[in-house]
């Protein structure tokens, strides 16, 4: 018998930052920029400390939610470097560090993170690697 591979897909997940006076129509906005530029999105993350907010949004997309420890948000390398975000959380982006982690091992970024237009919410796109899975 011979081992047969097959190739996972590579999904699309949105990571957000948001300050605290962030609203759903904030996440909303910045994520159909995204889709705009990206095509169709597969899963939505936010640090665990920030998770109701994306997971309402979730909700109301049907879209599941990967909710990503606060603590691992500084072992990121991000494209952008915000100070801000760099002061409350440890890392150039909150957006770009959780889109990453949330996708996993090799993944990338497709581009910076991108800013609502009210400028409370960030969100960026990261893939996660094609993986072959043994058959």
């Amino acid at each position: 018998m011979t081992k047969q591979t097959v190739a996972r897909q590579a999904l699309k997940i949105v990571g957000f930052g948001f300050r605290q006076q962030a609203t759903r129509d904030s996440l909303e906005q910045v994520l159909d920029q995204l889709i705009a530029q990206y095509g169709p999105i597969d899963r939505l993350a936010a640090a665990r400390s920030m998770l109701p907010l994306v997971q309402a949004l979730g909700h109301a997309r049907s879209m599941p939610v990967i909710g990503v420890a606060d603590a691992t948000l500084a072992s990121v390398t991000t494209l952008t470097h915000s100070a801000y975000s760099l002061r409350e959380k440890g890392t150039g982006s909150v957006a770009e560090a959780v889109a990453l982690l949330a996708a996993g091992s090799g993944a990338r970024l497709l581009g910076p993170r991108r800013v609502s237009d009210d400028r409370k919410a960030t969100a960026a796109v990261a893939m996660t690697a094609a993986q072959g899975v043994g058959l």
